[in-house]
């Protein structure tokens, strides 16, 4: 596919995350949507004619333009939904991003991935445990994703440096810039073993709306998320909120009462939104891991249908019961669901391997 038009697709005014999934789901690349034309546009459901005005398709191709020159400049890679490097676990998500800017070497469908977030304002004994909690995880080959933030952010990924754990930060602006700009330092050596990762272009400014919206991809992009030290507001709880609807495991390690940076882990615990976590043993038994295992990334989990969505799981049965290809049409009936929504989860099936295509809007199981 087109770069130019990937980037592009992502600067078209009123066209979202969700827009934007179902216009591929239904002309298959981003360079296709850019040439259809206006009576095709109109049959997409959430765009019709009234916005078909207001479609910035050139403005939009021009400001990729721009975008590609900054990324070729500064050795940036982008990472399209479509794309088999895209997080496998955050593609699950519904709200998931379109397309992602990475800079380093981390792979992004790591076999294991922790999410640790915390509060900005961390204590010794915050700081301990994101110790003991990286030490630990260093025996499970997991990749450890977090926000780089003040805080907990920043001291897990420094523990991931000094014990050679690969670890993402997710930032909340463009990568022409670095907020906070004392952990760039820390970033740059993130280079060497993960990187760091961003929904936004050039020129975003590190806006205060950004950070829940970035909150999404930490909780996303992994199997479980840690809250090692918390109050009762922050972005912290937010990322456990986010991580609980979309049914990944949360654990939380508990406090001493009264302390402020632990009222937040004891009030995801005491609201079972999180388990208690006293080591990474818990973790690695709730998730069935097993320790020493050199499987830094499983290609092969891809074809499992445990990866499946619920929606994913529901389509992938009904035409692995049938004996012959399904068309589309009567996997729509029998499957209760909308066509576009339907031509949406097909999509994202058939990327990942669990199905194929055949003529005339036939799929199978592969």
């Amino acid at each position: 596919m087109s770069i130019l038009h990937q980037v592009a697709l992502t600067f078209i005014k009123e066209i979202g995350h969700t827009k934007a999934k179902m216009m591929l789901a239904h002309f298959g690349d981003a360079e296709e949507v850019f040439k259809i034309g206006e009576a095709k546009l109109k049959k997409i459901p959430g765009v019709g004619e009234k916005l078909r005005g207001r479609l910035n398709f050139d403005e939009a191709l021009k400001r990729a333009e721009e975008e590609l020159k900054f990324i070729e400049k500064n050795g940036v890679d982008v990472i399209f939904y479509t794309d088999a490097r895209y997080p496998r676990r955050l593609k699950n998500c519904t709200d998931s991003p379109v397309l992602l800017y990475s800079k380093g070497n981390a792979n992004l469908n790591q076999y294991r991935c922790v999410s640790i977030v915390g509060t900005r304002n961390a204590t010794d004994y915050g700081r301990q445990l994101c110790k003991q909690l990286v030490e630990e995880l260093a025996e499970y080959n997991a990749l450890v994703i977090s926000g780089l933030a003040h805080g907990i952010d920043v001291a897990a990924h420094k523990e991931c440096l000094k014990y050679n754990v690969p670890t993402i930060g997710v930032l909340g602006h463009g990568l022409d810039r670095f907020y906070p700009h004392q952990n760039k330092i820390t970033a740059d050596k993130m280079m060497e073993n993960g990187g760091i990762l961003s929904e936004y272009p050039s020129g975003t400014k590190p806006d205060r709306q950004n950070f829940p919206e970035r909150n999404r991809i930490v909780a996303g992009m992994a199997d479980a998320t840690v809250v090692v030290e918390a109050g009762l507001k922050g972005g912290a709880l937010i990322t456990a909120e986010i991580a609980n609807s979309y049914n990944r495991d949360v654990f939380a390690f508990p406090g001493r009462l009264g302390d402020e940076y632990s009222e937040g882990c004891n009030f995801l615990i005491r609201n079972n939104k999180a388990a208690l976590l006293t080591c990474v043993a818990d973790l690695a038994y709730s998730l069935g891991w097993e320790k020493n295992t050199e499987a830094k990334s499983a290609p092969e989990q891809l074809l499992l249908p445990i990866d499946l969505s619920a929606d994913e799981r529901a389509v992938y049965e009904i035409i692995q019961q049938n004996k012959t290809p399904l068309a589309i049409d009567d996997l729509s009936i029998k499957a209760n669901m909308s066509m576009s929504l339907l031509a949406m989860t097909l999509l994202d099936m058939e990327l990942q391997g669990f199905i194929r295509s055949l003529p005339g809007k036939m799929y199978q199981v592969n």
